[in-house]
């Protein structure tokens, strides 16, 4: 790798981590009940929080004229209001910081020519996203502002799956960019197509924990195998037409998500498995299988103890290492060509 290649690549892994600490944090601010405090988007001005007495009563006066104060907080003191504030604001403030981490190294070696030619389309690309996941986050906040102090689970996986597959691309070309692919490893070719298969129901699960997150499905039925006594509850089969049931109902939400974690269990112990049995990729199978197990009790727990902030936290977080592991398994086990 060149000295001008390791730049960039120290670069990007700063900004693929402070992603992932945005994912985190974001994660925390929903477990915390805080994305609507702030009831305004200023990407420039909003850069400094409320300063002084008045600049904090107008904030909470602000939050007063909308559905979460009215209908679920009536009566909240101001100490409480900032508790709340303090999370949507880090969040967003961590955002801009994300928005100076990247552009301003990038604008400097673009300036310098230190970027490789092949690599500044790329960079563009990123850049654009995370313009996009900003405006993202804004149209999820949004949706709680207006009648329902609650935002749509819909807007809610969106910003989560943009938020990943950033991080999941800063990650390919970072891989790209160190000269990773010399390390592909030639293997049985329906390994890789495990591989793919096993990214495919990660990614239905983390849609479906994101609709669980939105729709508050684990503060019910909080048994573990049976739901109260069921394997499948009555309450998941109570809308019409049926199929409503699979995305906006919070029961069948929560049954498709405590399932749907066990087959990834066994997925990834078949392809730790096979792994061992080929003598090939057995650290990143292991390491996979051993975060998914954990991931899988911290899931059952969350359920358990109603989704305490610390559990929740935890759990996002294991769930998006899970992605970090996956994301580096495809890359070795995906033909070059088909690399991008």
């Amino acid at each position: 790798m060149t000295s001008r290649n390791r730049i960039l690549v120290n670069w990007l892994v700063i900004v693929c981590a402070t992603v992932y600490l945005m994912i985190v944090v974001g994660g925390i601010t929903r477990l915390t009940q805080s994305g609507l405090s702030m009831v305004d988007w200023q990407p420039v001005m909003g850069v400094m929080p409320p300063l002084g007495d008045a600049d904090w009563q107008d904030a909470f006066e602000a939050y007063q004229q909308y559905p979460e104060y009215q209908k679920l907080n009536q009566g909240m003191s101001l100490e409480a209001f900032k508790s709340i504030f303090y999370w949507e604001y880090g969040h967003r403030l961590l955002g801009r910081i994300l928005g100076v981490i990247f552009l301003v190294p990038f604008a400097i070696l673009l300036a310098m020519g230190r970027i490789e030619r092949r690599w500044v389309p790329r960079l563009w690309l990123v850049f654009a996203l995370g313009g996009i996941q900003g405006l993202a986050g804004w149209y999820m906040v949004k949706s709680g502002l207006v009648d329902v102090p609650e935002v749509s689970h819909y807007r809610l996986a969106l910003h989560l799956l943009l938020a990943l597959c950033i991080m999941v691309y800063l990650l390919w070309l970072i891989f790209d960019i160190g000269g990773l692919a010399k390390q592909r490893v030639r293997i049985s070719e329906h390994f890789p197509q495990l591989v793919v298969m096993l990214a495919a129901l990660l990614m239905l699960q983390i849609i479906v924990g994101a609709f669980a997150a939105g729709l508050k499905a684990g503060h019910g039925f909080n048994t573990y195998p049976l739901m109260q006594g069921q394997w499948l509850a009555d309450a998941a089969l109570m809308m019409t037409p049926s199929w409503m049931n699979f995305v906006e109902n919070g029961v069948m939400i929560q049954f498709i998500h405590r399932w749907l974690g066990a087959v990834l269990v066994v997925t990834v112990l078949w392809l730790a498995f096979w792994a061992m049995r080929l003598g090939a990729l057995v650290k990143p199978g292991l390491s996979l299988l051993a975060i998914t197990l954990v991931q899988f009790i911290l899931g059952v727990l969350t359920l358990i103890f109603y989704v305490p902030v610390v559990l929740g936290s935890l759990h996002q977080l294991l769930g998006t290492l899970m992605v970090l592991v996956t994301t580096y398994l495809l890359y070795l086990t995906r033909p070059a060509a088909q690399r991008v």
